[in-house]
């Protein structure tokens, strides 16, 4: 299977796999991804294999790598990921069957070029565009029970994380915060508001980004004397530090799926974006959001005066939290979590 390249977009697109798996119980399932989010597949243990892919590879480079692929003998490729370079790599490496979405001018390389959905066609997540692959391929009739998404090994996850934050001298329960978005400034809250909604729960916080969000998220963590891991954490170090947090303050991000899939209490605040399509999972999960006329614009930078975002004040995020923080203190045990 060829990975998608966000970090939203590969938890959103767990049930697919998992989907795939329980199809084919006993076949070799490798995943091709690229290094940033190869960590999270490898943690599946519906994966056999995660098989690194570098961007931005020269043609000789991308021969090299579709002729390792080739001595796999993989019968099928199934496309997650919707560029022309998925199904070029696929088709250079004599993969027979190759199935993916018909997008990106690669028709003619795939043995099955299936129509992308229309809107309304299917549920509005996202989670649902790869499953409608599955489907429309004639590889499952139904969707499977996808109410929300888990990743695997929580527990452990916790439990690594929680000796970091014992190395860090961090006992007490911890907030995490992601400020950043990768897809565009659109979509982050102003980071003075972190500040102000952290100040207000009363507990220790770590700040999470990209090594490009480092000055962003220096600013929350200066606000808050907390620790700043801007750049400072691989893909797995970052799932087990979120892993152990009581609480998650983030925009729609992929740290925002991530935490939310790990069953941490999540509040994402949107704007720019959909919820209904791009939106946390699952019963620990909250979204803050105003209404603006011009919302959601799917935009990466606000052409006027970010009017979405900062209508949400940080009195609504910490009242939210702290309503999220209590409605899950009964059921934040190991039987909740796993």
């Amino acid at each position: 299977m060829r990975a998608t390249n966000w970090l939203g977009d590969a938890v959103m697109s767990l049930p697919a796999i998992r989907a795939v798996r329980q199809i084919f119980p006993h076949a070799h399932l490798a995943v091709v991804a690229r290094h940033w989010v190869a960590d999270l597949y490898a943690r599946e243990s519906a994966i056999d294999q995660v098989i690194p892919y570098e961007a931005q590879l020269s043609l000789a480079a991308k021969r090299a790598f579709a002729g390792r692929l080739r001595t796999q003998n993989f019968d099928c490729a199934i496309l997650l990921q919707n560029a022309f370079d998925a199904a070029l790599m696929a088709w250079m490496a004599r993969i027979p069957e190759r199935i993916g979405y018909r997008r990106d001018g690669r028709g003619l390389l795939l043995t099955q070029a299936i129509p992308v959905p229309d809107p309304g066609d299917i549920p509005r997540h996202e989670r649902f565009y790869y499953l409608e692959l599955l489907r429309r391929c004639g590889l499952i009739e139904h969707f499977p029970p996808v109410e929300f998404i888990r990743l695997d090994g929580i527990e452990q996850a916790r439990a690594a994380g929680l000796r970091r934050l014992a190395a860090m001298g961090i006992s007490e329960p911890v907030i995490g915060i992601s400020p950043g978005a990768a897809y565009g400034n659109a979509k982050r809250w102003p980071p003075e508001r972190f500040v102000e909604t952290a100040g207000r729960l009363g507990h220790p916080a770590l700040v999470f980004g990209s090594a490009a969000e480092h000055g962003l998220c220096e600013q929350v963590a200066h606000g808050l004397g907390a620790p700043n891991l801007a750049g400072k954490t691989s893909l797995g170090e970052f799932i087990d530090l979120a892993a152990s947090c009581r609480l998650f303050l983030t925009n729609d991000s992929g740290a925002m799926h991530v935490a939310s899939a790990l069953g941490v209490p999540t509040i994402a605040i949107f704007g720019a974006t959909d919820d209904t399509a791009t939106g946390p999972t699952g019963p620990f999960a909250r979204v803050v959001r105003e209404h603006a006329e011009c919302s959601p614009c799917l935009l990466r930078d606000c052409p006027i005066d970010h009017r979405c975002m900062r209508r949400v004040t940080s009195d609504q995020v910490a009242t939210a939290a702290l309503q999220l923080w209590e409605d899950t203190a009964p059921a934040w045990t190991h039987e909740a979590r796993s």
